[in-house]
């Protein structure tokens, strides 16, 4: 708690562009280390001090101990197009109470963070080539198979330790990275069609394995006008982990097509990855098997929607991920919770609460 409340008042002093001496005088203090040591976490904070540091900020008291929220604990990297700022920091706060609540009621029934953080040996000097291969070896090494878009998320919650959740964010957000010290998170965007979502996710996984060495933008606009190296390598990867050269070897060739059968037969094999057919062509040209002057060649309308009028319809995955839910029901039965409080931070209803964990496959609470 002491390292919570440190950096929460971290946070708002810089919110409020103040310097630590500039805070300090108003805490009282008599030198700036004081303040430092209590941002670290080094110093406890007196009840007296957490009081004054309540009023300086003009924030009720449990801003600074309530642990069912995130403020300067973690970082986010959004995807999204159009979205005010204003709007996006207001639904950052909402997101961050449900990593906040998975992080501190998984500590309270005994889930274990992953001891090892796993990274990829890349930096922003490296070639587009590498990140492909990057791609490639993640989807063979971690065993994705012939569709990797079926096991991607499963995959990176089993093995990698990162929490992957299905939520309704504001409009235009598609998804985002989160990145604690002893938690990784990646939100995704679940009315987006199957193929953005996946592409989504990998994209957001690479940031997360190499968030140390560059760090990603807080709010990435998706317009392929203002890429910046580091999301065009990110793009690269993710495309070599839905698109491997492995899932694809056994489609055949693809150059000897005619227009017709090369548009047809892109929207199929498309859907039978759960990739957009768009990304498809793109991964096709990169890897030499379509020239880049065929690949421009078709007509982005004939790709919309994987060749049909509107998205198929298919049913929503459901909220959240199954490892957050197992543990939200872990807590209720241990009263480590209330259902009131854990409905008021999940936004939904008792009974959107029960349909919730039968959707994941999770026994009910025996409150439900």
């Amino acid at each position: 708690m002491t390292t919570t409340i440190g950096a929460r008042i971290k946070a708002l002093r810089e919110e409020k562009r103040l310097s630590q001496e500039e805070l300090s005088r108003a805490f009282g203090f008599k030198d700036r280390q004081t303040l430092s040591a209590i941002e670290t976490g080094e110093r406890r904070v007196a009840a007296d001090e957490l009081l004054r540091a309540a009023e300086i900020f003009g924030v009720r008291l449990d801003h600074f101990t309530d642990p069912f929220v995130l403020v300067g604990e973690g970082k986010f990297s959004w995807r999204q197009t159009d979205v005010s700022r204003g709007k996006l920091l207001d639904y950052e706060t909402d997101a961050g109470r449900l990593i906040a609540a998975f992080r501190t009621l998984g500590r309270q029934v005994g889930r274990k963070p992953p001891l090892l953080k796993r990274t990829l040996g890349l930096t922003s000097r490296s070639s587009f080539e590498e990140a492909t291969e990057a791609g490639e070896r993640f989807a063979a090494e971690l065993r994705l198979g012939d569709v990797p878009a079926l096991r991607l998320a499963e995959v990176m919650e089993r093995d990698l330790g990162i929490l992957v959740l299905m939520v309704d964010p504001v409009d235009g957000v598609s998804g985002a990275a989160c990145r604690l010290p002893e938690l990784d998170v990646v939100l995704i965007n679940r009315r987006e069609v199957p193929g953005r979502r996946h592409f989504d996710l990998a994209h957001e996984l690479f940031h997360i394995l190499t968030w140390a060495q560059m760090p990603p933008e807080h709010i990435e606009e998706v317009s392929p006008r203002r890429r910046s190296r580091v999301e065009q390598l990110a793009d690269n990867f993710a495309s070599a982990v839905l698109m491997p050269s492995a899932a694809l070897d056994r489609f055949g060739d693809w150059a000897g097509l005619d227009d017709d059968a090369l548009v047809a037969k892109l929207n199929r094999v498309a859907d039978t990855l759960m990739v957009t057919a768009s990304a498809l062509r793109w991964r096709l040209v990169g890897m030499g098997r379509l020239s880049r002057a065929r690949g421009e060649a078709v007509a982005e309308d004939s790709l919309r929607n994987n060749g049909r009028d509107k998205p198929a319809a298919q049913p929503l995955p459901p909220l959240f991920s199954k490892p957050f839910v197992e543990v939200v029901a872990a807590a209720l039965n241990e009263g480590k919770t209330s259902m009131r409080r854990l409905s008021s931070i999940l936004g939904l209803s008792i009974d959107e609460l029960a349909e919730l964990f039968a959707l994941h496959g999770v026994e009910a609470p025996y409150e439900l």
